[in-house]
């Protein structure tokens, strides 16, 4: 029949569809070929809510066309009261009559809940459901009677079944509260696919709760444990209908009746009561049921000579297989299962080996020195609380047994687990002793994987068992208050802050032992401190082997090192080797004899191995040690090639951005701790990286963390002992190039001096200060170069140090303010910064806009922004600016004005300043910038009246006097 547009006929006819992968229900289609499917859609739901007025009917395309497809329960809903738009005439095929007739009896099934799993459709796969009418609903039996006739002359009888079990399931999914009820039933029979029937379809539902057991009391299948009368072996147990204790029964043969087993086990607490009378007539028949479900789940288990019955007496092998798979398919067959108490706990155990540190290990009769001593131990085996010697273990592996009673405890013994062990015991443990190196990983990494790098977890694990001394010892580095303080040493001249005195100890608690360490305080921590508190300590109390220590860092603070030891520690006598002056060979040897320091530089370091080689450094110290971070250089080499007593690495980044940075001065302080480099990235490195494994970062932070020493200035017990404001010269030398420009600047000088009048006299010395002052910075500056080839950082250590500073700032998530003289220097600084950082850098100057300077200010402010350094004129920015977001200032070169400087200081140290501030003024050793620091230092009460007129005072010095303020430092230019 075609439909009628015009005159509002819609002709839909329909049928039932299986699901085929393309989805299940009632599909609709217009027996009209020219009938859009959407509109059909629209007209037909144009009033049925839960359909959202057809939007979540569905449209399928078949070769005839497209139809639509409405699934199981929403057909229910719609079918058994058709919501179309009203106007319309909806004429429906004979067979959705029968459709829309049967829907109403499967919506009054839903509703009065009469439906029941069928026995006979379901399946481990697929669920199906059948009605369950009650008798006295005569009239609804002959209303779903009828209907599934009509479906049979149609030759649709198999729609009914299909469509009540899709929209039980779909009810299911998709009502919570249907759902839950589902779960309930499911919980209570103890399974979740409900897939095992028994051979009776009344045992079956009462096993999965959806029919009352009348009986009084429940059954379940035990296995019991050996004891003096029988082996391992099955039996019933029987408990109230109510609960309580479960009651373990068997037949006596002899009299033919059953009888309650006198309690062995842990499932009954006294004296097992009697067998109930009233439940003895219905035991047999109950049992025989029971026993009929058991060999459904169970086929292979039925005892060849009682047919009908279980299998009972168990041989080790089979109790091993009932526990792990057997148990399992009775529970999914809904039959408790009763195991004992200790299974679980067992199952989950892993066999782990223990190496036993012998007692005296680590004690003052038998010390420990150094990662390469070897640890006497003895090998133990645990499975949970249960231990083993090697001897007790090897016995139960030649036996091949599974579960073993070891001190009234089972144990269950996995033959893989037994077998790798014994093999590696064979094959690695049979070695005399443990280095302390391995000690260590193992016990902070909480064990070692017995295959050689497997990291999963899954793994068995060689465990470390410490004794009293050294777990004692371990905990002392782990918790670095608990070392034990040593005073000051009076040959020190410096006051040592609390946190100071407790990293001069650390570390000499590590020498002690023959152990490196880092120092990886914050930046202005005070690392140079500590490590010339701990020299001082060495000398004053005869530790030294007797040959120098030696110090490595960057050529940029060298001069920074030797200031700072005549500050603090004047009675060591250091010996610089540096410079193309320096001493080889026989000549450096005599030169470094009764020395207590030798300085050198990294690049030194590698060129003179040889010669540094030769001698056995009482303590190796790498200032910066960042600068090894690269595994694979030659200069990294060959610092961890030299020979040491004691190696100590100072750094504030330890590691920059990657996990073999870390490695690589771990493989300085300790050599081989961490194992090969590619030990390490196979262990370590590549899960961390590929997985992000917490459990495996933990332990890599567990392993580093006794020979670390790493505190940052946001501790509250840091805090508590730093000033507000810490002000610190920084001494820089200058490069070879730029000493003898300053030679023949100053030379030029005095030349001129006596020959000129008052005036130019003056003019002169001021001309030559500027540029003295530009040539301390940059040569180019000097030379007023716009070329950035001409700005090479490598010509000028104040600018070498300078990065190195800010790139640790940065990495500390800090900011700061870099305050010069020159326009032209600050623009280079600039560029140099973002271009090392690759951050915005601000530089402000007076030629900046008003506009331009509040944005730039805004920005630096915002925390949030990317944002590090912030380069500013020290006339533009000296004064009226609030940058409280950095809390380090730079004086790159020097106004030699305190109160200026201070000005310039104080744009950071100022209210709304929430850290603590630090200053750090760079100063050129050997010049008139140390000198003129030196004289300001000494008249700090008179600077008002000495340079309170800037640099004009210097113009008034006489001939000699300004030859000495000039001169370069002898020592310094020969280096």
């Amino acid at each position: 029949m075609r439909t009628r547009v015009g005159s509002g006929l819609l002709a839909v006819d329909g049928y039932w569809r299986d699901s085929d992968g393309q989805g299940c229900g009632i599909v609709l289609r217009s027996t009209a070929k020219d009938e859009p499917t959407r509109r059909m859609r629209s007209l037909l739901f144009a009033w049925h809510h839960p359909s959202w007025y057809g939007t979540e009917i569905e449209e399928v395309e078949q070769d005839e066309g497209s139809e639509l497809l409405v699934s199981p329960l929403m057909a229910v809903d719609y079918l058994s009261a058709p919501a179309h738009v009203h106007l319309l005439q909806v004429q429906w095929s004979e067979r959705l009559q029968v459709f829309m007739e049967l829907a109403e009896r499967i919506r009054t099934l839903l509703l009065h809940g009469w439906f029941v799993p069928d026995y006979e459709r379901w399946t481990e796969r697929n669920r199906a459901w059948k009605p369950s009418i009650p008798e006295e609903e005569e009239a609804f039996h002959e209303l779903w009677d009828g209907c599934l006739l009509k479906l049979r002359a149609l030759n649709e009888e198999g729609a009914a079944a299909s469509w009540l079990s899709e929209t039980i399931e779909q009810l299911i999914v998709s009502d919570e509260e249907v759902g839950a009820s589902w779960k309930r039933v499911s919980t209570a029979a103890g399974h979740s696919g409900l897939s095992y029937k028994s051979a009776v379809e009344e045992d079956w539902l009462v096993a999965i709760g959806l029919q009352k057991d009348n009986s009084p009391f429940r059954v379940a299948l035990q296995l019991a444990e050996p004891d003096d009368q029988q082996g391992w072996h099955l039996r019933p147990a029987l408990q109230h209908r109510e609960g309580g204790p479960w009651l373990p029964i068997r037949l006596n043969e002899a009299e033919s009746h059953y009888e309650a087993v006198p309690p062995q086990s842990d499932l009954n607490d006294g004296a097992a009561p009697a067998i109930p009378l009233e439940w003895e007539p219905m035991l047999e028949a109950r049992l025989t049921k029971e026993h009929a479900r058991w060999i459904g789940a169970l086929p292979d288990w039925e005892d060849p000579n009682r047919p009908g019955r279980l299998r009972q007496e168990l041989t080790e092998e089979e109790v091993w297989i009932f526990l792990e798979e057997a148990s399992l398919r009775l529970l999914d067959a809904g039959c408790p299962v009763l195991l004992p108490g200790w299974w679980e706990a067992v199952r989950s155990r892993k066999l782990r080996l223990k190496a036993k540190m012998k007692s005296s290990t680590g004690s003052s009769e038998q010390p420990m020195f150094g990662l390469d001593q070897i640890v006497q131990f003895d090998w133990k085996l645990a499975l949970g609380d249960v231990v083993m010697s090697e001897a007790e273990f090897m016995r139960l592996a030649e036996e091949n047994r599974r579960l073993v009673k070891i001190g009234g405890e089972w144990v269950h013994l996995d033959p893989n687990d037994v077998d790798q062990i014994r093999h590696w015991m064979k094959r690695v443990g049979k070695r005399k002793g443990l280095s302390f190196r391995d000690v260590l990983e193992m016990h902070l990494r909480g064990g070692a994987p017995l295959d050689g790098g497997d990291e999963d977890g899954e793994s068995l694990r060689a465990e470390v068992e410490l004794n009293e001394h050294l777990a004692s010892w371990l905990e002392q580095l782990q918790h670095t208050s608990q070392i034990p303080l040593v005073d000051k040493p009076e040959q020190f001249l410096g006051e040592l802050r609390p946190y100071q005195q407790q990293g001069v100890s650390w570390l000499l608690f590590l020498r002690r032992f023959g152990l490196g360490g880092c120092l990886a305080d914050d930046m202005g921590l005070g690392k140079t401190i500590q490590f010339m508190a701990y020299l001082a300590h060495v000398k004053e109390n005869g530790l030294s082997s007797g040959s120098p220590s030696l110090l490595i860092c960057p050529t940029s603070v060298i001069g920074n090192w030797e200031k700072e030891l005549e500050k603090f520690a004047p009675t060591l006598r250091v010996v610089l080797h540096y410079g193309p002056k320096r001493d080889h060979g026989e000549a450096l040897a005599r030169s470094i004899e009764g020395a207590d320091l030798v300085i050198t530089s990294y690049s030194l370091a590698q060129l003179d191995e040889e010669d540094l080689s030769g001698v056995y450094w009482d303590a190796l110290c790498l200032d910066e040690a960042q600068n090894i971070k690269n595994v694979y250089t030659k200069q990294s080499s060959a610092i961890r090639r030299l020979p040491a007593g004691h190696r100590i690495a100072l750094t504030g980044t330890p590691m920059e951005n990657r996990l073999t940075e870390l490695w690589s001065i771990y493989d300085y302080i300790n050599p081989g701790y961490l194992g090969s480099i590619s030990e390490f990235r196979r262990a370590v490195v590549a899960p961390i990286e590929r997985t992000r494994d917490e459990e495996i970062i933990a332990g890599l932070q567990r392993w580093v963390k006794p020979f670390m020493l790493r505190r940052v200035k946001k501790d509250p017990a840091i805090q508590l002992s730093l000033p507000d404001k810490n002000e610190a010269k920084t001494y820089i030398s200058l490069t070879a190039e730029q000493g003898a420009v300053y030679e023949n600047i100053v030379s030029d000088l005095l030349e001129k001096l006596d020959t000129l009048g008052p005036l130019q006299r003056r003019g002169l010395i001021l001309a030559t200060l500027t540029k003295l002052k530009q040539l301390c910075n940059h040569p180019g500056l000097l030379a007023g170069e716009k070329r950035e080839a001409a700005w090479d950082i490598e010509r000028s250590n104040k600018m070498l140090r300078l990065l190195e500073m800010v790139e640790e700032i940065a990495a500390e998530g800090e900011r700061c303010l870099i305050f010069t003289q020159y326009v032209e220097m600050g623009l280079q600084l600039q560029r140099m910064l973002e271009e090392k950082l690759g951050l915005p850098v601000p530089y402000l100057h007076g030629g900046v806009p008003k506009v331009k300077r509040d944005e730039m200010i805004s920005t630096f402010q915002d925390e949030e922004q990317p944002c590090c350094a912030f380069v500013l004129s020290l006339k533009a920015g000296g004064t009226g600016l609030n940058l409280t977001a950095a809390n380090h200032v730079f004086h790159f070169d020097r106004w030699w004005n305190p109160a200026v400087e201070n000005q310039a200081t104080d744009r950071a140290f100022r209210i709304g300043q929430t850290r603590k501030v630090q200053v750090h003024k760079f100063v050129t050793l050997g010049t008139l910038e140390e000198k003129v620091d030196a004289m300001i230092e000494r008249k700090q009460s008179l600077n008002e009246q000495v340079v309170g007129q800037s640099e004009q005072w210097i113009t008034e010095l006489s001939t000699d006097e300004l030859k000495e303020l000039f001169a370069l430092r002898k020592s310094w230019l020969k280096n």
